[in-house]
C-alpha cells in the first residue's frame, strides 16, 4: 500500500512539473493546478518533474519487488 501511494504521488508530481515546464517553455504561462496557487519558475517545474520521476520509478520498482 505504501509503495502504491509513493508511485501515485510521483506520477502526479511528474505530470504537474511537466505541464508547468511545458506551458512556460512552449506557451505563455504554466499549465496544470500549481500555477493557480503559486508562481513557480521554469527551473522549479523541471525540478518537480525530476523528483516526480524519481518517486514514480522508486514506487513502481518496489511494487514489482514486493510481488516477486
Amino acid at each position: 500500500m505504501k509503495n502504491e501511494a509513493i508511485a501515485i504521488i510521483g506520477w502526479i508530481t511528474l505530470v504537474q512539473g511537466g505541464l508547468g515546464a511545458g506551458g512556460q517553455i512552449f506557451g505563455d504561462r504554466a499549465w496544470g493546478l500549481l500555477p493557480k496557487w503559486w508562481d513557480i519558475p521554469t527551473a522549479g517545474y523541471i525540478a518537480l518533474a525530476v523528483v516526480g520521476l524519481a518517486l514514480a520509478l522508486w514506487g513502481e520498482t518496489t511494487k514489482k519487488r514486493a510481488k516477486a
